[in-house]
């Protein structure tokens, strides 16, 4: 059963979401100061956006990949280059457009299990098939008013506002600002869907952590004294002036981070508390980049596990990427590959909760969210799993008079 908030007392409580005593969040939700930022809302929608980052199909994607993510900053491509070995690691090939194809399959097999009759185009900022040419595709087929679900669960810059640029970029390339819109779902970092396979991963590592067995395998393992592990829930690092502005925009007080702190904070207490009750935890940040006078979110992994190191009494770490929906790239090289020979360095086990991919309740949690806005789905049932939820549906891109109608 689920934890929801108390509208009437202000605490959490077992028992699920629902009914009269308990409601799915606070009272006082957030809301846009003056309402929805940039305009009105559209619900009718005809066909479904995937909406993803991008990455290269083979060694010579690689560079202009990178010159695509790094735009409008003058990085040279030497320096690109030494960001390019991790995906020539793998051939070139970013497994995130797998991934994202899996999905887009997945989605279309669970909305036609559903009976509903929406198509589903993929799209990507950095990479093949851009923004551009999924509008002019859904165009094409008549395909008007796309409802994007971002492959971002939480609140930021680069997972909300420069997606909306991105679509208005591209709608402005088409010259299609006048017969497309292209709305979004809401961020769904506490959505059950989005967290409940986080919850099994992070049991199910923890299982195998503190299970003997070193007569059963191949490779011997010792059992892990429960107090002997620590969670490290882990997400993108980002300028903290970026994360402190995070947010701003619905008027409230998130403190030091904004609203992308708050949100992975809140989301890892859940975790935490359904999958390893009592367990020590650490919100911790990945993957940074830019120039090393500008401050970013800390601690970095790899920092936080040669502290625990120091600490002695930690003998095995539980990595949980939490901030991901898929095992892309940064997963696979940041984590798999540099946090895991962090911790073997230091003699501590590491194992890394699988991120959502296509498990069968994302896929049906993100069916759910489009269900949401196709039936205009008020607040107070909306699914979350933390007191900062349901966030706020998102500001629809285009000028159809359908959009303008208030």
């Amino acid at each position: 059963m689920w934890s929801c908030w108390s509208a009437s007392s202000g605490w959490w409580s077992a028992g699920g979401c629902g009914g009269d005593r308990f409601r799915c969040g606070p009272a006082g939700r957030l809301h846009p100061v003056g309402g929805v930022p940039g305009g009105v809302v559209v619900t009718g929608f005809d066909a479904v956006l995937l909406a993803g980052f991008g990455g290269p199909e083979g060694q010579d994607d690689v560079i202009p990949f990178l010159r695509n993510v790094t735009r409008g900053r003058g990085i040279p491509d030497e320096r690109l280059e030494e960001v390019a070995t991790h995906y020539r690691h793998f051939g070139g090939v970013s497994p995130i457009n797998a991934q994202n194809r899996a999905l887009k399959a997945a989605l279309e097999a669970e909305l036609a299990r559903r009976g509903v009759e929406l198509p589903v185009y993929w799209g990507n900022r950095n990479w093949a098939p851009y923004f551009a040419d999924t509008v002019r595709e859904a165009h094409a087929a008549g395909h008007n008013r796309l409802l994007a679900l971002v492959t971002s669960a939480y609140t930021s810059y680069s997972g909300v506002g420069q997606y909306r640029e991105d679509f208005e970029n591209a709608l402005a390339d088409t010259a299609f600002s006048q017969d497309v819109t292209i709305d979004r779902v809401r961020e769904f970092f506490d959505h059950p869907g989005f967290v409940t396979p986080l919850i099994e991963g992070v049991r199910a590592a923890v299982g195998r952590l503190t299970v003997d067995t070193s007569a059963a395998h191949a490779v011997p393992a010792r059992a892990v004294p429960a107090d002997a592990l620590h969670l490290l829930f882990v997400t993108h690092s980002i300028p903290t002036a970026a994360a402190d502005a995070s947010g701003a925009e619905f008027g409230a007080e998130f403190g030091l981070g904004g609203a992308y702190v708050a949100q992975h904070r809140a989301v890892a207490e859940v975790i935490a508390r359904e999958a390893a009750p009592g367990l020590p935890w650490s919100l911790v940040y990945q993957s940074r980049s830019g120039s090393p006078q500008t401050p970013w979110l800390e601690p970095d992994i790899n920092d936080a596990i040669d502290e625990l190191a120091v600490d002695g009494r930690v003998k095995a770490v539980v990595i949980v990427p939490f901030g991901f929906v898929s095992d892309h790239m940064e997963v696979l090289w940041d984590l798999d590959n540099e946090a895991k020979q962090t911790a073997a360095g230091h003699g501590i086990r590491a194992e890394r909760v699988p991120t959502p991919g296509t498990h069968p309740a994302f896929v049906s949690g993100l069916v759910d969210l489009i269900l949401e806005r196709l039936n205009d789905v008020p607040d107070a049932e909306r699914p979350h799993l933390t007191a900062l939820g349901p966030w706020p549906d998102h500001a629809t891109v285009g000028t159809r008079e359908e959009s303008r109608a208030s």
